[in-house]
């Protein structure tokens, strides 16, 4: 099977042979095609068309040809949609025939929503500095563990060849460093044959600064009514935001029908402004639905520092719109809860996280409209407690929560064995779909610090800016700590972050190793069966005692699970619990007996389930 998605700009192999190349560049009045392989270089001009697009048809053109084009006598420039970008983001663009790569894959039609169990990862971290084809080794040991689905930091090409991918600057070419655009669709295939969905972390707030051109000839994409806390803020508002609207929906389908991945993660959604009706992000999953529905599963995922429910809305139990949004309060209260810390956020959960951790599981986004300290006292979300609790993705760990901080640490290095144990009784089981960061589930002792390659004045810059932010915090106050803060542009940064999966198979690693497998083969086993159809406004929650509480959910089929769970050092106090069904889960030996007797034990959790 041979996929392709269509695209109205860039280059595109035509049926009868032959290239297009099309280019929005409405602020210049010519355009030239500098085809540079090959054979001799070819200077080509462009035809204009209505509204500021630009074309050339090249019969004698094909895959491989290399190409950028001159939009104003200036420096010649990559393509915006290059497919592939073989030397990075200063390269010249290469034309690609999606049409190459045959598929393995035709009857796989993905897996329902509540199945999901998410596995980030970063392939150069994951792999120890591999590419796409690197990771499919991996795939085997992870459907074991229990995940179903691996997600991808951003994919596309960024500047260097290690980072995050967040200051990626041609969206729909894949990162050289994954290898062709052939390697991540064979890792996708490799993956769908082995049950495992395949979700695309994609970026759609802002471009990165180096190596992006557009503001030389098409001005319309940014604004300055809006900033993002990367720059510009991209314009999808404007009198000619059109194009650029276009182009991040024509990237999403992109990665979901030439390279058939079964869900994105769209980063940062609440730096999108876009006061238009239908704004960018319902006309983006409208186009998806319409596309998709009824052939495959596909899930969308949002970050949304705004906690909108209104874009997890459901009917009929379906998603209008998103299916799931990553949920930083659940996250939050237990980091809070596990280590103690209270700085920048934190400070938000800090005063009562208890509460905090109980509404979040419930109800979904613990912050429903209150006013939030962290943000001066301005208004944070709004209410979720009528959502299903699929409707949320909750993690202990994730690539922002670790490799934000100052020195990247893990939890594990944060916590001690047994809080963490109990942590993940509570993430594991409970009906909110649940998140791993890769190296999480033996507890990896790397850390996953920020790290990027940039060119050198604009590293000066990164390096200079994580000083001035973290600066800020008490715990730097010393120059002699600021002082040994990892250098993000230092290879040896990279290379501290690449894990050593051999840890993996020896005590400790391996006894935190057979608590995931034992914990997601559980949920496997006695939740996820019952999830489908799980209603929204189920879940309610009270305190136990001095630090204890308790949540329940109904199901979908009418069950009732149902937690007892005191993370904090000591034991309390709680309200005996005669009958609370069929007990699933304790955590440490003994706790159930002891919750029903009236004490919750400390680091402990309890789930217990009951029949409709």
């Amino acid at each position: 099977m041979r996929r392709a998605h269509a695209m109205p700009f860039g280059a595109e192999i035509r049926p009868g042979g032959g290239v297009r190349f099309r280019l929005w560049a409405p602020d210049v009045d010519a355009v030239s095609l500098l085809l540079e392989s090959p054979g001799e270089p070819r200077t080509l001009a462009m035809e204009p068309l209505p509204d500021g697009w630009f074309e050339r048809i090249v019969p004698d053109a094909g895959p491989g040809a290399r190409y950028r084009f001159d939009v104003d006598g200036g420096p010649p420039v990559p393509d915006p949609a290059s497919r592939w970008q073989p030397d990075g983001v200063h390269g010249a663009s290469a034309v690609v025939d999606p049409g190459v790569y045959a598929w393995r894959d035709a009857d796989w039609r993905g897996r329902p929503w509540e199945e999901t169990v998410l596995y980030e990862l970063h392939v150069g971290a994951a792999t120890g500095g591999g590419g796409a084809l690197d990771v499919i080794p991996l795939l085997d040991p992870l459907a074991r563990l229990g995940v179903t689905a691996i997600e991808l930091m951003p994919p596309a090409q960024a500047p260097g060849t290690r980072g995050w991918g967040y200051d990626g600057v041609y969206p729909f070419a894949p990162n050289r460093a994954l290898g062709p655009p052939e390697a991540l669709k064979r890792l996708v295939d490799e993956a769908h044959a082995r049950g495992l969905m395949v979700f695309v972390d994609v970026v759609y707030n802002h471009f990165g600064p180096e190596g992006n051109h557009l503001a030389r000839y098409a001005s319309p994409f940014f604004t300055e009514r809006h900033r993002t806390p990367w720059g510009a803020a991209l314009d999808f508002e404007g009198p000619r935001s059109g194009p650029v609207r276009a182009f991040f929906i024509e990237n999403a389908l992109y990665w979901l029908e030439e390279f058939h991945a079964d869900g994105l993660r769209l980063d940062a959604v609440h730096a999108i402004h876009d006061a238009s009706r239908p704004d960018l992000l319902e006309e983006l999953a409208a186009a998806v639905r319409s596309r998709v529905d009824g052939r495959r599963a596909v899930h969308l995922v949002l970050e949304n520092d705004a906690n909108q429910a209104r874009r997890l809305a459901r009917t009929q139990g379906r998603p209008v719109h998103y299916t799931a949004q990553w949920n930083d309060d659940l996250h939050h209260a237990l980091h809070v809860l596990l280590t103690g810390e209270r700085d920048g956020y934190y400070e938000d959960y800090a005063g009562d996280p208890r509460r905090h951790l109980g509404r979040a599981l419930a109800e979904g986004f613990a912050w429903q409209g209150e006013p939030s300290p962290h943000r001066e006292g301005a208004p944070r979300g709004e209410p979720s407690a009528a959502l299903p609790p699929t409707a949320f993705v909750g993690f202990l760990q994730n690539h922002d929560q670790v490799g934000n901080r100052a020195f990247g640490e893990r939890l594990a290095a944060l916590t001690d064995r047994e809080a963490l144990r109990a942590a993940r009784a509570v993430l594991l089981l409970a009906p909110h779909v649940p998140l791993l960061f890769f190296g999480e589930e033996w507890d990896a002792p790397e850390p996953f610090p920020f790290f990027g390659d940039f060119e050198p004045e604009l590293a000066d810059a990164v390096r200079a800016g994580r000083r001035r932010e973290f600066a800020a915090f008490p715990a730097f106050r010393d120059p002699a700590v600021l002082d040994r803060l990892p250098d993000p542009c230092d290879p040896a940064t990279f290379r501290a972050a690449q894990v050593d999966r051999t840890r993996a198979e020896v005590p400790p690693h391996s006894d935190t190793l057979a608590w995931h497998r034992e914990l997601l083969a559980l949920r496997h086993r006695e939740i996820v069966p019952r999830l489908r159809g799980a209603p929204g406004g189920s879940g309610t929650w009270r305190r136990l005692g001095a630090s204890g509480i308790e949540v329940a959910w109904t199901l979908g089929d009418g069950s009732r699970l149902a937690l007892r769970a005191n993370l904090a050092t000591e034991s309390c106090r709680c309200p005996p619990w005669a009958q609370a069904g069929r007990l699933l889960l304790e955590t440490p030996a003994g706790a159930a007996a002891q919750a029903a007797a009236g004490t919750l034990p400390a680091w402990s959790a309890c789930w217990w389930l009951a029949p409709a």
